[in-house]
């Protein structure tokens, strides 16, 4: 072998591109980035799904949801009743009116604060239901994009074109065990 045989087999030989592997300390490899990046973000998708894993409620769980939905319906609602009396009957809504004057200041304090905390537990508990299911539907994106690739891919196919193969997926021209199965066939 020559001079320019063996100074090309140290750069390139061996499964090895020298200069590849010296252009890669100065530059990134946008492929391996890449790759990196999806396993990055795979990664991200597994955890966020662990975390909000969507879990069977018991019909308990399910009735007190429902009850929990009472008291702002209720308030609205006793509030425009409270409006609707005080027009029809402004006699029985003053003596009404007088005795909730009579209630302590402290009464208050304690009634807004109890009401402020059952809506913010409300709202929290509803958040994270929300980003559970958010959570599930970003986990569900990869597999909706590869239907949806597959789909587009049957828009160029003829009914008379046989069968189609998946992408990326080639057949051999010369397998010696394809060819002894078709001719058994047929």
């Amino acid at each position: 072998m020559g001079l320019m045989g063996q100074l090309l087999g140290a750069l390139f030989g061996s499964g090895r591109n020298v200069v590849a592997e010296t252009a890669e300390v100065f530059r990134i490899n946008a492929e391996a980035q890449a790759q990196r990046g999806h396993d990055a973000q795979g990664a991200a998708l597994a955890q966020m799904a662990g975390e909000f894993r969507v879990v069977r409620r018991s019909w308990f769980d399910r009735f007190m949801d429902a009850l929990n939905r009472v008291p702002r319906p209720a308030m609205a609602l006793g509030t425009l009743g409270l409006f609707v009396t005080a027009m029809v009957d402004p006699v029985w809504f003053a003596a009404r009116m007088a005795g909730i004057a009579l209630v302590p200041e402290p009464l208050w304090w304690l009634l807004g604060a109890i009401v402020s905390f059952y809506f913010g537990a409300r709202h929290l508990s509803k958040g994270q239901d929300f980003q559970r299911d958010l959570a599930a539907t970003m986990a569900a994106v990869p597999q909706v994009v590869q239907t949806v690739r597959n789909v587009e891919a049957l828009r160029d196919v003829t009914p008379g074109d046989g069968p189609v193969e998946p992408a990326g997926f080639e057949t051999p021209l010369n397998n010696p065990a394809l060819a002894d199965w078709r001719s058994g066939r047929g």
